[in-house]
């Protein structure tokens, strides 16, 4: 590498910053904030600049620069528009032995600013030493996506049990143990939730509780969305990152199961049509059986947990064992599909409220309340339901929904090969009959289904009533 990444430990250390306009404020906001007390040296200085000095106790001289400006100083950064100037001061520097930083002149640099993510205590810097800066700023951006900025209260909480975690545990490996507990599990997630005072305790908890090798772990039950991985939440894609065992469902896509950590255990207990590879009371039972493993256990959901997806019975199970978990909500089946078919479930000219409804008829039979979902100005979305496809469609003509309601089919949403058969109520069932969409599959029914042939825009393959295909946007 062509550079050696280090920390500069600049509070109250004297700097040099030669120049007075924008570029020269970017740099003086970055030492201020890392306690430098900054002397600027400049014919003029913009307001800015003189406001940031004036409160962090800086200094500015009006003027030239020469080379007794930099006797004391640790640092030097250059930081005008004229070439001579900064060469001068890239000599003298380098005479003095003093680092220097010429702005966007890497040859003239014996150091470089990083792109940079403060979570303070911990800073991380991202450098591609001056060969690409924009780069490095990019990759930087997606750091701070990825890096919840409650870190940094999680390392001030940290370090103020090390002393105690130090004495009580005289084994390396055992620290090790305790730290990689707290910094992954239930204290650095109630840090992230704000209740920092329950962190707290839980860290003396720990500390009281001494083996950190037979410790309660902790389930997380996470929505994947309905398949397309860029729909995870930035908190689902965190904790799926340090799970060591993963139950997922049939819904889960593999693309989102991709995410997950590499060295986890995934283990299938999705249920099918007449076909469940782990009964729910099995479910359950693994749920609590690894968490008291003392193991970081995430249950994947497609879709949300909470809607039609049973999570509820499996926080039940968890709770009578008194097992931590936390719910990641995640882009219901619903709101995704709909939305990557360009149907709006509401539109003020059409509909005025959405129901979601299980299409899964137990025992074949249904006990909806069909008289409800006859009501004008709403959609209606079927999860479950395409093998009752012809039931549903009959029940809600016979109940008075008119048979000319426009319906729609949307099949494997969200995913390249993504299927939409629009249709009515009427049509609708021979229609699939001869189309044989796939599950997963929801069927939407409403006045907005109508506004699919000008609003969508995902390129899916669009099936009409004649069953001839149309791409979207032709």
């Amino acid at each position: 590498m062509d550079y050696l990444p280090l920390f500069f430990k600049l509070t109250e250390q004297p700097v040099l910053l030669v120049g007075g306009g924008a570029v020269a404020l970017r740099k003086a906001r970055l030492l201020c904030r890392s306690g430098a007390l900054v002397h600027v040296v400049s014919h003029q200085v913009c307001a800015d600049l003189e406001t940031l000095l004036d409160e962090s106790a800086g200094q500015i001289i009006i003027g030239e620069y020469h080379a007794g400006l930099l006797d004391d100083k640790v640092l030097v950064i250059a930081a005008t528009d004229d070439d001579q100037l900064n060469e001068r001061v890239h000599f003298d520097a380098v005479a003095k032995g003093i680092p220097v930083n010429v702005v966007d002149n890497p040859r003239l640099c014996t150091f470089v600013f990083p792109a940079i993510v403060d979570r303070s205590p911990i800073v991380i810097g991202i450098s591609s030493g001056g060969a690409a800066p924009v780069l490095a700023r990019l990759l930087r951006a997606r750091l701070e996506t990825w890096i919840p900025r409650s870190y940094s209260r999680l390392a001030e909480i940290a370090q103020q049990f090390r002393n105690q975690v130090k004495a009580r545990f005289g084994s390396v490996n055992h620290r090790r143990m305790f730290w990689e507990s707290v910094l992954q599990g239930q204290v650095a997630e109630k840090v992230f939730a704000g209740r920092d005072k329950e962190a707290i305790s839980l860290i003396e908890e720990k500390l009281q509780q001494g083996n950190p090798e037979h410790q309660i772990g902790e389930v997380y039950l996470i929505g994947g969305g309905p398949g397309d991985p860029e729909l995870l939440t930035f908190k689902a894609l965190r904790l799926m990152q340090q799970a060591d065992i993963v139950l997922y469902d049939a819904l889960v896509s593999p693309a989102v199961l991709d995410l997950c950590r590499r060295d986890a255990d995934l283990v299938f207990v999705g249920k099918q049509r007449d076909n469940h590879a782990v009964p729910q009371e099995g479910i359950n039972a693994l749920l609590v059986q690894h968490a008291l493993e003392g193991k970081r256990v995430v249950r994947l959901k497609g879709g949300d947990p909470f809607i039609f997806g049973r999570g509820g019975e499996e926080l039940e199970s968890l709770k009578q064992h008194n097992i931590p978990f936390q719910v990641v909500p995640g882009i219901t089946a619903a709101s995704a599909c709909s939305t990557y078919a360009g149907i709006p479930l509401t539109h003020r000219n059409y509909a005025q409220s959405v129901k979601f409804i299980t299409g899964q008829l137990k025992n074949r039979t249904s006990d909806l309340n069909f008289a409800e979902l006859v009501h004008p100005n709403q959609t209606l979305v079927f999860y479950m339901g395409l093998h009752s496809l012809d039931h549903l469609c009959a029940e809600l003509i016979a109940h008075g929904k008119p048979g000319s309601t426009p319906a729609a089919i949307v099949s494997r949403g969200t995913a390249l090969d993504q299927k939409v058969l629009t249709a009515t109520l009427e049509t609708l069932p021979a229609l699939q009959a001869e189309a044989q969409l796939p599950a997963p599959a929801l069927i939407i029914v409403g006045e907005v289904v109508s506004l699919h042939e000008n609003l969508s825009w995902f390129g899916e393959e669009v099936l009409s009533q004649n069953l001839t295909p149309v791409k979207a946007g032709h």
